[in-house]
């Protein structure tokens, strides 16, 4: 394993949409997105983007905030869409059935810091946080998995 960074800015939220399409384009079972960032930082919006185009018939994508997680089927397998916010630690997550989703699904995990120690090393972090202008954000994408070198590759130079 190794540390890994890179950092990206979003002038728009058609950008935004544009990078989570190419994350759909790549994704496979076992893998898991931790999405960071405050309260209207687009975490939601992305997340929703990835899975309708990774579906064949975009269905509704409602934020988790209140379901805690909706799952969806798509042409890439199952994916898990957590939202965290509300919960109060790791066993709260054990419950969800979550632990078992990372290797079995695609996890998109809102709030990841409530996972605390049960976050998988594999993951991929997007810390997306406000660009210079309204609509923009900058997003930061940290790995250790060298999984992601190869396919980050492709998702920047798509």
């Amino acid at each position: 394993m190794h540390d890994s960074h890179l950092s990206l800015t979003l002038a728009s939220l058609d950008d935004t949409a544009k990078l989570a399409e190419r994350f759909a384009s790549l994704l496979e079972a076992g893998d898991v997105l931790l999405l960071e960032g405050d309260i209207g930082m687009g975490k939601s919006f992305f997340a929703r983007t990835l899975i309708q185009s990774a579906q064949d018939e975009p269905e509704d994508v409602p934020s988790p905030t209140f379901t805690i997680v909706q799952t969806y089927d798509s042409r890439l397998g199952e994916i898990w869409h957590t939202d965290l916010y509300r919960l109060g630690g790791p066993d709260d997550i054990i419950e969800l059935g979550l632990l078992e989703a990372f290797d079995t699904a695609i996890c998109l995990v809102e709030w990841p810091d409530k996972l605390q120690d049960l976050a998988p090393k594999s993951a991929l972090t997007l810390s997306l946080s406000q660009g210079s202008q309204e609509d923009a954000r900058d997003v930061d994408l940290r790995w250790s998995d060298p999984k992601w070198d190869d396919r980050l590759k492709a998702v920047i130079h798509a």
